[in-house]
């Protein structure tokens, strides 16, 4: 069975230092010109490694991914409008 999985983004000032973070869990993403990275980590090690994480020189800011909470399930209640405004 696979473990729950909790997204992070971590805001870094170096992205040659933001390779250390592959030890806390998946990095996923990185971004060179936003200076992110999306990091997937086990749920029942996210407050420890939080906690190291911020105690790194390089890392700015840590913030939780709220992906797993936005409904992803739509239903159909009201009538598809797009048909009406087509060209």
């Amino acid at each position: 069975m696979l473990p729950d999985r909790t997204g992070f983004i971590v805001w870094v000032s170096d992205l040659k230092a933001a390779r250390a973070l592959e030890r806390f869990g998946t990095v996923h993403f990185m971004s060179r010109k936003l200076h992110y990275v999306v990091l997937y980590m086990n749920a029942d090690k996210t407050e420890e490694s939080l906690k190291q994480m911020s105690r790194l020189s390089f890392v700015r800011k840590v913030e939780r991914s709220y992906r797993t909470e936005i409904p992803t399930e739509y239903s159909k209640e009201n009538e598809d409008k797009t048909r009406f405004y087509s060209l």
